[in-house]
């Protein structure tokens, strides 16, 4: 067991990604605490928020790979194909589907109120709005770069 810890603990790229995403969920979640003024046990799995934790982790990620492997390796370009791809999900297909979450809470909310049905309510923060993601594709550049 010591043996796979110490393989995977010594293995700079995943480290790198790693810290960049406790990184960035440790500031969400103080963020969070000083805005809300209590924390919430939800913010340390949570998605959404400033800074994406998606972002950060997958550019810590790529940019490792890069630095190791060299800026024009078929490893980097792996790398980075999949960074961009996490970076539209991140803001577009979820940030999308968590107004329209909101939209369908508030549906419910009028159907509730008029005495009709009363459901679940949908997660709304699934995304995040650009800034979020650019962020997080900072703290990411800032782990790999320090853990250099």
């Amino acid at each position: 067991m010591s043996s796979s810890v110490n393989t995977w603990t010594a293995n700079q790229a995943f480290m790198s990604w790693l810290i960049a995403c406790l990184v960035a969920q440790g500031i969400k979640i103080i963020l969070g605490t000083f805005r809300l003024r209590r924390f919430d046990f939800r913010w340390l799995i949570g998605t959404g928020g400033m800074p994406s934790t998606h972002a950060a982790g997958v550019t810590a990620l790529s940019l490792t790979v890069g630095m190791q492997t060299g800026f024009n390796s078929p490893i980097f370009a792996v790398a980075v194909a999949f960074t961009v791809i996490t970076l539209f999900d991140a803001q577009g297909v979820r940030r999308w589907s968590g107004r329209q979450a909101q939209v369908l809470n508030k549906m419910i909310e009028d159907i509730y109120f008029q005495r009709r049905i009363q459901e679940q309510r949908l997660k709304e923060l699934l995304g995040h709005t650009p800034l979020e993601v650019l962020a997080g594709v900072l703290v990411g550049l800032a782990t790999a770069i320090t853990l250099r």
